[in-house]
């Protein structure tokens, strides 16, 4: 069933937290922070919204760290019980796959998830150099399938207003994804 998350608390700070990512190092979220800002995105392997945009999240967020200084990372919190496609090792294989410039960390406890409100996958917080929340809204218009290939990159341009000014846009379009398999 697809999720709709709630709009931007703009102000909200970033919660901290340290995770594990697949190759068993840690990442705390003030090593994880850029210059300019923090994108921290909900996915999972197995959810077809992920799947549909996941290139093109590679490619926005390589150019963010690159040219913006934009720290990223991923999380994927899903049960693995339950979806076991999900768990550390397939992780490692989807970042190796694609080419992730960014950590891809594992929520076991589903914590830090919880921190961060987080409802569904593909879900995307995006938070200025002070660690304020300015973005929760989608990454373009694709939904279970890819949206046309010059479709807007609208979390791309809200992430660089928030780089530039500090602040993110006023009306953001929610992101639309799987829920977040939560444990029982």
């Amino acid at each position: 069933m697809a999720v709709t998350p709630p709009v931007c608390d703009f102000g909200a700070p970033m919660p901290q937290f340290t995770l594990p990512d697949p190759h068993g190092s840690t990442f705390a979220s003030e090593q994880l922070r850029g210059a300019n800002g923090t994108l921290v995105m909900f996915i999972c392997n197995h959810c077809p919204y992920v799947q549909a945009v996941l290139d093109r999240i590679v490619r926005d967020a390589a150019e963010l760290q690159r040219d913006h200084g934009i720290g990223v990372v991923a999380i994927s919190a899903n049960d693995v019980a339950d979806y076991p496609s999900d768990a550390p090792e397939f992780m490692k294989a989807e970042a190796e796959r694609h080419g992730f410039s960014f950590p891809y960390l594992y929520d076991e406890s589903q914590a830090v998830a919880r921190a961060f409100g987080a409802e569904c996958t593909p879900d995307f917080f995006g938070y200025n150099a002070d660690g304020e929340l300015q973005y929760r809204g989608r990454l373009d218009a694709s939904g279970r399938k890819p949206g046309p290939a010059d479709a807007r990159r609208e979390l791309f341009e809200a992430m660089v207003q928030i780089a530039r000014t500090g602040h993110g846009p006023k009306d953001q379009t929610p992101s639309m994804g799987c829920s977040i398999k939560w444990k029982s």
